[in-house]
């Protein structure tokens, strides 16, 4: 495998990691509210995705094309996830102490927003269409590999931006603020995956 293919998965895998989305604004949030220590289980995020992006490798899109219910389906189940995290974040009363703020997303919650998310399916396909249809396995794990460093990478920034925030959110009014800006962004991604699959 050529040094040129390595960095080209690696673009790749930034390029669709870093852009915006639910899985970089609930990571934003949590590094506001929790810092980089409790935001970092939320990365569990990277996780999910090298998970589903081998098993779309390994095959699950031949299953998405024989089930083509199933696609819709997780889409809609991804619109309603999204939704809960929206009005979760909506409803936070924007308290400072530990015993006030809601607890940090964990790993799971992660998994499952990539998974539920038709965005990590849409960039497994193309990303496994480009660097690794029809390939071997040990290709396959190495673009995974790749794919889980920079989702990670990519993930921990958007926390840390969160954790930047900080220091501007230093009262509740202002946290309502974020979070409510931050749940208006998650819900238009909700309403936007409801429109699309109407």
């Amino acid at each position: 495998m050529t040094t040129a293919l390595l960095l080209s998965m690696a673009t790749f895998s930034l390029a669709a990691s870093i852009s915006p989305g639910p899985v970089n604004i609930v990571a934003m949030s949590t590094g506001m509210r929790h810092g980089l220590g409790r935001s970092m289980r939320f990365t569990g995020a990277s996780v999910g995705f090298a998970v589903l992006l081998i098993l779309i490798g390994l095959g699950l899109s031949a299953a998405v094309n024989w089930l083509p219910n199933l696609l819709a389906s997780i889409r809609w189940a991804g619109v309603l996830f999204l939704a809960y995290m929206a009005i979760a974040l909506a409803a936070d009363g924007g308290g400072l102490s530990a015993n006030t703020r809601p607890a940090a997303p964990s790993a799971i919650d992660g998994a499952l927003l990539q998974w539920l998310n038709p965005k990590p399916w849409l960039a497994s396909t193309a990303g496994m269409g480009v660097f690794a249809a029809g390939t071997d396995l040990p290709r396959l794990l190495i673009f995974a590999a790749i794919y889980f460093v920079v989702c990670y990478v990519s993930v921990s920034c958007w926390a840390m931006a969160g954790m930047a925030l900080r220091q501007w959110v230093t009262n509740s009014s202002r946290i309502r603020i974020m979070n409510r800006f931050l749940a208006a962004l998650v819900a238009a991604t909700a309403a936007y995956l409801a429109l699309a699959s109407a």
